[in-house]
């Protein structure tokens, strides 16, 4: 019988740790510039679209339309193996920023583009929890 692996976890730093503080509380946050007023995702020190550095956290409503997507056969990972097939999609929030996540909780067959969907929680660690997205 082969070993069960586990999935690799992501590794907060300096300019995701509010992020990942957010997401144990089961809250979806993203950056918006306070120079540009532009959202953006994934969190980072500098602003995307100006290249400022005044940045705010705010909530999202965690409610989005999926942009594009991809359903995956293939493990890129050991860890993953369990989890085939899963959709992997680019979600447009309501608040103007797109996030890169896996749609769950559904058939992968059923997920469409423009399908409404909702964050959700994958708690994979004390210290890491995954947002993701269900239909809504």
């Amino acid at each position: 019988m082969a070993e069960k692996r586990s999935k690799p976890v992501p590794r907060p730093y300096q300019d995701t740790k509010a992020y990942w503080d957010a997401a144990k509380e089961k809250r979806l946050i993203f950056q918006r510039c306070l120079d540009c007023s532009k959202p953006q995702f994934y969190p980072r020190g500098v602003c995307s679209h100006c290249l400022g550095s005044r940045l705010e956290w705010l909530d999202s409503s965690g409610r989005g339309k999926v942009h594009t997507f991809t359903v995956s056969y293939r493990a890129p990972h050991p860890g993953f193996a369990d989890e085939l097939p899963f959709v992997i999609a680019i979600v447009d929030l309501e608040e103007g920023f797109r996030m890169m996540s896996n749609i769950v909780g559904c058939d992968p067959g059923i997920v469409r583009i423009d399908m409404p969907v909702k964050v959700v929680f994958e708690q994979l660690t004390p210290d890491i929890v995954l947002p993701k997205f269900s239909p809504a």
